[in-house]
């Protein structure tokens, strides 16, 4: 895994920190949506509130992250697709948030919904998000 780790933060133009591989390594780890708050215990005090909420940032800004926002108004991050990069941050894509487990997952492979908007509107980013009941949990 540290392979790819180091791969990633090079393609995003990250320098390679203990601190960045070692958040990292939790999202890769999970594999769905984590918040500041999960990554901060699965850091267990190693690094504090501002180095995450920093290192955060920096990925959201070369795109190796995005926000996922869901239905009680917390902002979880995910990695991105390997389509995504700092001049090209596209995750338009549908999150699903399971109600038993609550984890939220990237449906990278779901069509969206075609949606007409008003004439004069223009869209910049749109948010699906879709609850229910997980595979893992059904």
């Amino acid at each position: 895994m540290e392979s790819q780790v180091k791969s990633l933060l090079k393609n995003h133009s990250l320098r390679l920190t203990q601190g960045r591989k070692d958040v990292l390594t939790t999202f890769l780890d999970r594999n769905v949506a984590i918040s500041h708050s999960d990554i901060e215990t699965a850091m267990d005090g190693k690094y504090d509130r501002v180095t995450i909420y920093r290192t955060l940032k920096s990925f959201l800004d070369k795109g190796l992250i995005h926000k996922v926002l869901d239905d009680v108004g917390a902002t979880r991050y995910a990695i991105c697709s390997d389509s995504c990069s700092e001049a090209k941050h596209q995750h338009n894509h549908i999150h699903f948030k399971c109600q038993t487990c609550n984890e939220t997952t990237c449906l990278d492979d779901v069509n969206i919904p075609s949606v007409t908007l008003p004439e004069g509107f223009q869209v910049t980013e749109s948010n699906f998000l879709i609850t229910g009941t997980c595979a893992k949990c059904a």
